[in-house]
């Protein structure tokens, strides 16, 4: 990888609709040598995929939530059972394995401040081997610009 292939990840992380004419022009670069890195950065899994970006208070996710989790016992059996359990949970967006005062930091989009207590109650809390859960809600979220 050169400065060339990451000139284009840049751009396309911020804008992966670009159209490849738009994206070669960006990078410096003639389209159809651009088209060949993007393929090629694809085809090597550099580039894992594309997707929307979605507004959750439009589709009745409102409230952001990380919550730190903290689990009784890290044997693989445990590990994996937490793991597997919270990825099936509506409204869990990504869980990360963190280093720290917990195991898990766990983003939660939901519809309200109730939506979140039952969720925390009912659901996250109700997955085995749990000891304790943290709650984070999350005001305002700050991001580098497009």
């Amino acid at each position: 990888m050169d400065d060339m292939d990451r000139s284009i990840l840049t751009v396309l992380e911020r804008h992966g609709r670009i159209s490849n004419n738009e994206l070669a022009a960006r990078v410096g670069l003639s389209p159809s040598p651009c088209l060949r890195r993007v393929r090629n950065l694809e085809e090597s899994g550099v580039i894992l995929g594309y997707r929307a970006v979605i507004d959750p208070t439009a589709v009745g996710r409102g409230l952001r939530v990380l919550a730190g989790v903290r689990l009784t016992r890290h044997t693989r059996a445990h590990v994996t059972a937490f793991e597997d359990g919270v990825m099936a949970l509506p409204g869990v967006t990504a869980c990360h394995h963190i280093t720290g005062s917990f195991d898990y930091l766990v983003q939660v989009e939901v519809a309200d401040l109730a939506a979140y207590e039952d969720f925390h109650a009912n659901q996250l809390a109700a997955l085995p081997g749990i000891a304790t859960v943290n709650s984070f809600v999350i005001m305002k979220t700050l991001e580098t610009p497009s």
